[in-house]
């Protein structure tokens, strides 16, 4: 079969060949525009799934016709303690322009609470070990008319650092423990507002992870977990996901959660941005003009300066799916939904993956990508971005495009900096890291007091973004970064270097072959690779149902 039949047969795929227009790579705060070997496979985000009509009716519906349990309105009584916990600014990304959904679902569930003469409501940003929101952030995300009616008594961030805040709900069967934040597990009902930007979001994650502290995080944010997950973004297939499910059964055990979730499209750009949605070879000449003009300005601007540009940059994603009730039934539809709109099939493995690495992370909202955050999205996210077989061949070489700069945010990324350049100079094995620091970092004073006072990610978050990479790690034989503006950072990480792609390129054949078989995730916009998967509908309703019943695994 051609390249050019099969480029007509999968929009989603495309064969390079000689005609070919070069392609975009992200590279941090800018873009390469790289000419690929003939023959290279480029994987592209599916397009936008169409937004609902009217994202507010289809909340009060979902609200009204919820899974497993009475509607909202039915369980709602006057004088009820309600906690409503909202997933943090770690997702979606980037932030979303405004109003945020969390804003729209916020203020129709306050409508209600109001019409039922409920007045005692907290609302608490479940950010787990995450940096707490700022000010300015969690006004933006739920809108001034909220913020300043609840802010900061009412509308505040979870500490899992405050003892008297936290209550123990006990242990699973497997000896997992669980502390929750004690506002919600005392509330008489905890709604939770869930934003699924990847399939591994959301379900008993929300609660049993959003809401509890370091103890309850050990039992899975470890390396044997997640070299036991196959993939986080395939839930049947996750240690994760299976711990997180039997912790979430002792949360539905001992609290009454009513969840909601959504599902987004993966419209990330308008406006002078929107050719980024687009394939190459279907640019129009003002999408080339564009282009071109942007990466004129960046390069006439500092690294720093043009970070900030990029953070300041809103999403334009829409809401494609609203489903609540009890936790497990709404999230096997949203994951549905996740999949309809990321996932792309593909026949066959890669001996050489690119991926470039772009701006922003879970992590890094408003903040440099440090290098353990590149790190975090090459072999803990863009890895782990399948179903069924990985995309890269075992052994197989991954590429990535990013400076690595050796920057690191002192405000919100204090103990990165000694985990970086103390601990990973000494040794990259997970295991030793977490038995010989782990617990001297979890438990250091001053990085706790600058999780709870200031805006900093806890003393221990480091361990957990290098234990991220772990089955990455395990599986991909060698990293090369290309265009990276040091050598050191990449060798500190245990990978090597190249000036270019195009170097980057020549060294991986150099160890797979000159037939070795390539191929460019490409980004922005999420995508997900099925690959070799069977995809039936048969088949896919199976996979999706073993998301509930996975803990009776």
């Amino acid at each position: 079969m051609s390249p050019t039949l099969r480029r007509k047969l999968d929009e989603s795929i495309v064969y390079i060949d000689s005609d070919s227009a070069p392609r975009i790579v992200p590279y941090g705060e800018d873009f390469l525009l790289e000419d690929l070997p003939v023959g290279t496979r480029v994987i592209y985000p599916k397009p936008p799934i169409k937004g609902v009509p009217n994202r507010e009716a289809a909340i009060r519906y979902a609200l009204n016709h919820p899974h497993d349990c009475p509607p909202l309105y039915a369980q709602l009584k006057p004088g009820m303690k309600i906690t409503i916990a909202v997933d943090d600014i770690s997702l979606p990304l980037p932030p979303m322009v405004t109003p945020d959904i969390r804003q729209t679902i916020l203020e129709i569930l306050l409508e209600m609470l109001a019409a039922n003469h409920i007045d005692d409501i907290h609302i608490i940003v479940a950010n787990s070990l995450h940096r707490r929101m700022t000010e300015s952030e969690m006004k933006r995300m739920v809108g001034s008319k909220i913020h300043k009616e609840f802010y900061p008594d009412r509308y505040y961030n979870h500490d899992a650092e405050w003892a008297e805040g936290m209550v123990s709900l006990g242990k699973t069967d497997h000896n997992e423990v669980l502390n929750i934040n004690r506002r919600a597990a005392e509330s008489d009902l905890v709604i939770y507002v869930n934003i699924n930007l990847v399939p591994m979001d959301g379900g008993h994650k929300s609660v049993a992870v959003g809401l509890c502290d370091y103890e309850s995080l050990r039992a899975h944010h470890e390396p044997q977990t997640i070299r036991d997950s196959h993939s986080y973004m395939d839930p049947p297939a996750s240690a994760l996901n299976t711990k997180c499910v039997r912790l979430g059964k002792l949360v539905d055990k001992h609290m009454n959660v009513f969840h909601i979730e959504t599902a987004l499209n993966n419209k990330m750009y308008e406006g002078q941005m929107d050719f980024l949605a687009k394939k190459e070879d279907d640019f129009t000449a003002t999408d080339r003009l564009k282009f071109e003009g942007i990466r004129w300005s960046l390069k006439k601007l500092p690294w720093r300066a043009k970070n900030k540009i990029f953070h300041s940059i809103p999403s334009h994603y829409e809401l494609i799916a609203c489903h609540a009730g009890r936790t497990e039934p709404v999230h096997a539809r949203i994951l549905e939904k996740c999949y309809e709109q990321y996932a792309v099939e593909v026949k066959g493995q890669a001996d050489i993956l690119i991926c470039g690495i772009p701006h922003i992370s879970p992590y890094n909202v408003n903040a440099v990508l440090n290098p353990l955050l590149v790190q975090v999205m090459a072999l803990g996210y863009f890895f782990n971005m399948y179903r069924g077989k990985p995309l890269i061949k075992k052994g197989g070489t991954m590429i990535i495009t990013h400076p690595c700069y050796d920057d690191f945010d002192h405000n919100f990324h204090p103990s990165y900096i000694e985990f970086f350049h103390r601990l990973l100079p000494e040794t990259r094995d997970a295991f030793k890291l977490r038995h010989k620091y782990e617990l001297e970092f979890a438990h250091n004073p001053s990085y706790i007091e600058m999780y709870r006072r200031g805006n900093a990610y806890h003393g221990v978050h480091p361990f957990f973004m290098w234990y991220w990479g772990e089955n990455g790690r395990q599986h991909v034989g060698k990293v090369i970064v290309a265009g990276a503006e040091n050598a050191h950072i990449p060798a500190i990480l245990g990978w090597e270097r190249a000036d270019s792609l195009s170097e980057a390129i020549a060294m991986a054949r150099g160890e797979h072959g000159r037939g070795a078989e390539i191929t460019m995730f490409h980004q922005p916009s999420i995508i997900m690779a099925d690959v070799d998967a069977p995809q039936s509908k048969h088949q896919l309703q199976k996979a999706h149902s073993e998301v509930i019943s996975v803990s009776s695994r």
